[in-house]
């Protein structure tokens, strides 16, 4: 397919031009504005993620300076919306691949993120994306990497009573998703929470780590869904009784299946992680959110409450 925009094209906004300097990705390119700035742009031809986005910054961006901003939009009336955003440095993936997180630096993150997805639940808004490759994050010298941490590609970021949270429609990267979204159930707020805390996870290990990476499958296995959902079960398991006044007949009879296939002798409860990976006060932490109950699982707001985050100010942790 030939790209929306070549390099060298300059572009008129509603508050100024920019000039592409290079396509990033598909659908994704950097650009130049007029005060030599770089800003991000991005366009998709037939698809409304973009003017999603684009919405949801100008309800939300002004209460939080945690959701990477629209910079501005561009005014061509023979192209799709096209949209400038905020450019920063890297994301919290690349990052954490390059060096894990110290504890200051993953609580500055965290908060970071769960005030975002505060003001988002606020109005009752899912991101459905939650993942540390769209966390970007400017870098700076000092104790703490990270000088700006912004949440971001909000493309799929959807009231609770829109068609694609009620419908049970699989959102996001399974990898990343809860339980009800792979199972396709409705989703809510609380499918955030477990996106941040599997997030979490994976930032405290460092690297490219999934705790919930299916062994020997790629995402085309026939089997990579259901391997995820195992993987959540035998971890952060069992699924409570009362999950059947949330799922239908059906859901629960495969849960009832996955329970049987995998008895709780051949689970791997991630409290029992030792200190080694995973030290007592962040299990303690985590183990409140992964809660295959959704409605089990703090808000956001109620995390950012959490005693977590003063645990081992003492000792500059």
């Amino acid at each position: 397919m030939t790209s929306l925009y070549r390099v060298g094209q300059t572009m008129r906004g509603s508050l100024g031009s920019c000039t592409i300097t290079r396509e990033v990705q598909e659908n994704v390119w950097f650009a130049m504005n007029q005060a030599q700035q770089t800003v991000v742009v991005k366009s998709v031809r037939d698809h409304p993620r973009i003017a999603n986005e684009r919405d949801v910054l100008r309800r939300f961006q002004h209460r939080t300076p945690y959701l990477r901003p629209l910079i501005d939009e561009i005014d061509e009336s023979s192209a799709p919306v096209t949209i400038a955003l905020k450019y920063l440095h890297t994301d919290l993936l690349d990052a954490s691949v390059k060096r894990t997180l110290n504890r200051k630096e993953l609580k500055h993150v965290s908060r970071c993120v769960l005030e975002a997805l505060k003001v988002l639940h606020e109005d009752g808004f899912v991101h459905t994306d939650v993942k540390a490759d769209n966390v970007f994050v400017n870098l700076q010298n000092g104790g703490t990497r990270f000088s700006d941490v912004q949440l971001g590609d909000l493309g799929g970021c959807y009231p609770t009573d829109f068609k694609f949270a009620t419908s049970g429609t699989m959102v996001g990267a399974p990898m990343w998703s809860s339980p009800e979204v792979l199972m396709e159930l409705p989703c809510n707020t609380a499918t955030d929470i477990w996106s941040f805390g599997a997030m979490l996870i994976s930032l405290i290990y460092g690297g490219n780590f999934n705790l919930f990476r299916p062994k020997g499958m790629d995402r085309d296995h026939k089997e990579y869904v259901v391997g995820i959902v195992k993987k959540q079960f035998s971890y952060f398991g069992p699924f409570p009784a009362k999950y059947a006044e949330v799922a239908d007949p059906e859901t629960v009879q495969s849960i009832v299946y996955l329970m049987l296939e995998i008895p709780q002798a051949k689970t791997t409860p991630f409290s029992r992680m030792t200190e080694r990976e995973v030290i007592k006060k962040d299990n303690l932490f985590i183990s409140k959110i992964m809660m295959l109950d959704w409605r089990d699982r703090p808000t956001a707001k109620e995390l950012l409450e959490d005693k977590w985050w003063t645990d081992g100010e003492e000792d500059g942790n």
